[in-house]
């Protein structure tokens, strides 16, 4: 098997192990803690640490992969999260907002060690061929896999907590993941990323206007999903339908499920240019554009007394696959957008964008959902979207290397 392909696949194992975990613990938080009472904005406040420190460490960690090596952050991301587990399954005495935020801090920080590192890394394991249709491929496989595989987590999380309770699932998530952070450390080579001369702290801030703008815009794109995901959408699961855990669980595991399959099917669903070439900034323009009105259709039906059941899910599945294909294409151009010595860099600064907009949509989701309810929520999103329409105007609409 060529290294690179056995390589990819490693990584690619690696990352959907952590992504399982990553899932779960999100589900066991959110389930455990409203079923002890706390309110949504509570409740959104215990994630604030998890995508706050996101943010910190995608600006330092692809200036950290650069000088150490993808594969040594990815596993320091592996070993953090197995840390984070384990803190969380103390006696419920010791479960404090304080304490949960600090866990969740350590979460967060390795969620994006090792997002950083898998996607950065794809990248450099195919050769300089120019072949824009295979690194479209197969970082869509990768993303589209690992948001999967994140609902599988969801699913997951929420079995654990009736079969199991709360300490025993994550006992068994930190033990999992401890066998794969071992296999993986001794299949990967050292110096994935590791860029020939030192890379300086300065360098983390992207000095292409391109890359720029699509990380503003990509702020926004998944501030606007979380607005309504996070916590809205599970605790009126659970308040409004009177649904269990279980059935919230698998609800949002199949949403994300099949959230994930669209997105490595993005290839094949986006109609590329000839030669090889992949999407570009109009691509990412028109989706967005076609995104936006989803929420705002939701807010009005459910405004209007429609089944909120059918509002949901129907509008559920519409909305995520073409937020699948806007991500797919998103994390595609940021990798596309940058040269092999400054693609760990890149990536970082432009996931730190990302934890930005998902810091945001966390703790609004709480604030609408307890000031508006869920169509608060939605057009919330709504504004969101149309925020991210409007910077993607500036994205180039050709190859840019």
């Amino acid at each position: 098997m060529d290294q690179g392909i056995r390589n990819y696949l490693v990584v690619t194992g690696g990352y959907w192990a952590f992504t399982i975990t990553d899932g779960a613990i999100r589900m066991l938080v959110v389930l455990f803690f409203h079923q002890l009472g706390y309110t949504p904005f509570e409740i959104a406040s215990l994630f604030l640490f998890y995508e706050f420190f996101g943010i910190v460490t995608n600006l330092v960690g692809g200036w950290l992969g650069a000088r150490l090596g993808l594969n040594l952050t990815m596993h320091i991301g592996m070993a953090l999260q197995i840390v984070a587990l384990t803190m969380l399954a103390v006696n419920e005495a010791w479960l404090t907002v304080p304490f949960v935020m600090l866990a969740q801090a350590m979460s967060g920080i390795a969620k994006d060690l090792n997002k950083m590192s898998a996607k950065a890394s794809v990248k450099l394991m195919l050769p300089e061929d120019g072949r824009d249709d295979r690194l479209f491929k197969w970082v869509a496989v990768l993303t589209g896999s690992k948001n999967s595989l994140k609902g599988a987590g969801f699913f997951i999380g929420g079995l654990l907590l009736q079969l199991a309770g709360f300490q025993g699932a994550l006992y068994i998530l930190a033990g999992l993941l401890a066998v794969v952070l071992v296999a993986t450390w001794f299949m990967l080579p050292n110096d994935i990323g590791k860029t020939k001369a030192k890379a300086k702290f300065s360098q983390v801030f992207s000095k292409s206007a391109a890359i720029n703008w699509l990380s503003a815009a990509r702020f926004f794109l998944f501030g606007a999903r979380d607005v309504w995901f996070v916590v809205s959408l599970p605790v009126f699961l659970v308040e409004v339908m009177d649904w269990n855990f279980s059935e919230v669980g698998g609800f949002l595991a199949l949403w994300i499920i099949g959230y994930g399959f669209v997105q490595a099917s993005a290839p094949g669903l986006i109609r590329k240019s000839h030669h090889g070439a992949g999407p570009d900034g109009r691509t990412a323009l028109y989706l967005v554009g076609s995104l936006l009105l989803i929420p705002a259709v939701m807010a009005i039906l459910l405004a209007a007394d429609y089944s909120p059941a059918m509002v949901l899910i129907i509008g559920l599945a519409i909305f995520g696959a073409v937020f699948a294909l806007n991500s797919a294409v998103h994390s595609y151009l940021v990798v596309a957008w940058s040269d092999r010595e400054k693609v760990s860099m890149n990536v970082g600064f432009y996931y730190m964008a990302n934890a930005g907009g998902r810091l945001a949509g966390t703790i609004l989701s709480g604030l609408s959902y307890q000031a508006w309810g869920m169509t608060g929520s939605l057009w919330l999103s709504a504004g969101f979207l149309l925020m991210a329409m409007l910077i993607s105007f500036r994205l180039p609409a050709t190859k840019l290397l």
